[in-house]
């Protein structure tokens, strides 16, 4: 496993390839912070054996979130490989087909999921899984807002959600 750090305008993002694929992207300090991470995030030797050159999945992940921040819709030229159960994997695949600049409600998001699974999602339930997203920004859990429109539930915090979606040009 490759560990790379993005210096983002929302504080420095961290994030794990493995061959040609991401397995995890997230800002540092948010909740569900790998706790191997952590230990490396708070070291001043960051610059140890972890962190990998910017080639491959590491550059190509770099580039896409260069590409985002400067405000463009950038295309996936990489694999993503989320370690979660089904149920989460299921939740995170729905989330890729929420268009750039658009957002659903947790609620919509489990009628789409319960639409395909017919077995009555709980909204709570879905809404565990995005917040389990190891893959933040990219697999776009920043465009599930609560019901009524309202801006909740991040695990990188509310303002960098905001911040996000403004990116993408939401008005929330």
């Amino acid at each position: 496993m490759e560990v790379n750090v993005y210096n983002s305008p929302l504080g420095d993002i961290w994030y794990a390839t493995e061959g040609d694929a991401l397995a995890g992207l997230w800002f540092e300090g948010q909740k569900h912070f790998p706790p191997w991470l952590e230990r490396n995030a708070a070291s001043d030797a960051i610059s140890g054996p972890m962190i990998g050159p910017m080639t491959g999945a590491s550059g190509k992940v770099a580039r896409w979130l260069q590409r985002f921040f400067e405000g463009s819709n950038p295309s996936l030229d990489f694999s993503l490989s989320p370690q979660g159960t089904p149920f989460q994997k299921k939740v995170w695949a729905k989330l890729l087909e929420i268009p750039y600049g658009e957002t659903v409600t947790y609620g919509e998001l489990a009628r789409l999921l319960d639409g395909e699974a017919k077995s009555g999602l709980a909204v709570r339930a879905v809404a565990g899984a995005v917040g389990r997203n190891p893959i933040s920004i990219i697999i776009p859990c920043h465009r599930v807002l609560g019901a009524g429109g309202r801006l909740t539930g991040y695990a990188a915090g509310l303002q960098r959600k905001a911040a996000l979606l403004g990116i993408e040009g939401c008005s929330i």
